[in-house]
């Protein structure tokens, strides 16, 4: 029988350890923990291993040094480093130093089990079972059968081993991210770093500095060199989420990146050579920002050179049902726990609801219902705005649009929130912006 292929985990978090040590069991791997580099150091000199995993924040000895260690002592052991404060230029020097792989907290397991395959050229892919209601067709880490999934499926699978950019559209919460992941891992830059950048949650005075870098005394505070995302991803891919905030000044670097191949370090006078593969997405209605004049028109035709567009929820409700009993097994298997029982009349609650959130709400409402309930789910456990609204108009019996239902709900929502939109957006499993749109 060949031996298990053995990983050793370091975090100084005994939960994160514990987590890691369960997705390597999961993946039929040899895990072996320690929660701090000088034991991991010790370990490595006694026992070889085929893989290290890391945090970089750790007391005393910190994870880059550990890095840097098995570079120099262990040259032909892969690192994977995973770490819950992202930084560009801490990406960049643990790539330089050795690392292989650059992960960012909180990982998923498809996610995880995504970069350990290629980095050991193993698949740890449990044995396949009989079918269940579970099974889906399209992409790893990608659940639907719906005709709007198979279309995305397709654009994918005809896109993803060309460097084309790629415009991915759809309501908050529809998995954009998720698209853009599912491009990167299954090209032929899966190998390479996958970079994602939330455009809306960078200062507009920052956001230049964060994806070009800078060069010292660009601005106040700039005391060195610093990379910028774009360097960082460098072979690999780079994700924009909310491109539509994106400033003039930014537009115009972003249109030569994608022209040229090359960018500039704010401060900076030569232009470097890059080689990414962009994706970018947006909630907003890019179309109306070139016409109001706020996003310019020759990036918007750069950037949607193809075009995907993630169905929302209520038009994909075939969906629902293999998706919530993913989120059902997910996380009650995180937990320890076995799945909930979801009766067919729950179940047909749950997919008649229009989920203005989309994916994002329904995964939300489902962890709290395995962290809440122990066996089964009952009508009684779903909260007012959550049970199954009518589509008969009770002013003349008509049938209501699912507008009609979605306005409803987040009316509801609202209203149960005590017209807090911060709290109602949180329900509903969208941001503030997108609520407010709505509610327009």
């Amino acid at each position: 029988m060949k031996e298990q292929p053995s990983v050793l985990l370091v975090d100084d978090s005994r939960d994160m350890l514990e987590l890691l040590r369960r997705y390597m069991n999961g993946m039929g791997l040899t895990p072996f923990t320690c929660n701090n580099v000088v034991d991991a150091i010790e370990l490595l000199e006694q026992s070889p291993v085929d893989l290290v995993i890391t945090d970089l924040n750790m007391p005393d000895v910190s994870g880059t040094q550990l890095v840097r260690y098995v570079a120099q002592h262990f040259p032909k052991l892969p690192v994977l480093v995973i770490t819950g404060f992202p930084d560009v230029q801490v990406a960049v020097d643990v790539m330089k130093q050795g690392a292989v792989e650059y992960l960012v907290k909180p990982v998923t397991e498809a996610e995880l089990r995504s970069a350990v395959e290629k980095v050991l050229g193993v698949n740890t892919q449990e044995p396949a079972e009989a079918p269940t209601e579970t099974d889906h067709v399209g992409m790893p880490g990608m659940i639907g059968r719906s005709p709007g999934m198979q279309e995305v499926y397709r654009i994918i699978e005809r896109t993803r081993n060309n460097n084309a950019t790629i415009l991915v559209s759809g309501e908050s919460g529809t998995g954009k991210e998720v698209v853009a992941r599912a491009i990167h891992y299954n090209s032929d830059r899966s190998t390479a770093p996958f970079l994602a950048v939330n455009c809306g949650a960078i200062p507009d005075q920052l956001l230049e500095s964060e994806l070009f870098g800078h060069t010292k005394g660009a601005f106040t505070g700039a005391t060195t060199n610093r990379a910028g995302f774009f360097q960082a991803a460098d072979g690999g891919t780079l994700f924009l989420d909310e491109i539509g905030n994106a400033t003039a000044a930014v537009q115009a670097k972003l249109l030569r990146a994608v022209q040229e191949k090359e960018v500039t370090m704010l401060g900076g006078t030569k232009a470097q050579r890059v080689n990414v593969r962009l994706i970018s997405a947006s909630n907003a209605d890019l179309n109306e920002l070139v016409r109001t004049g706020t996003f310019r028109e020759d990036l918007y035709y750069r950037l949607n050179l193809i075009n995907i567009h993630i169905p929302s929820l209520r038009d994909r409700k075939e969906d629902i049902p293999l998706l919530i009993n993913h989120f059902n097994a997910k996380f009650s298997k995180d937990m320890g726990k076995k799945a909930l029982r979801i009766p067919a009349r729950v179940m047909d609650a749950l997919q008649a609801h229009p989920w203005p959130g989309n994916v994002r709400e329904l995964e939300n409402f489902i962890h709290r219902l395995v962290i809440m309930k122990d066996t089964a789910v009952t009508m009684e456990d779903l909260p007012e705005s959550m049970k199954m609204v009518s589509p008969v108009s009770p002013e003349d019996g008509t049938l209501r649009t699912l507008a009609e239902m979605e306005k409803q709900h987040i009316l509801r929502v609202l209203e149960s929130a005590g017209q807090n939109k911060t709290k109602a957006a949180e329900i509903l499993g969208i941001d503030r912006k997108t609520l407010r749109e709505k509610l327009k």
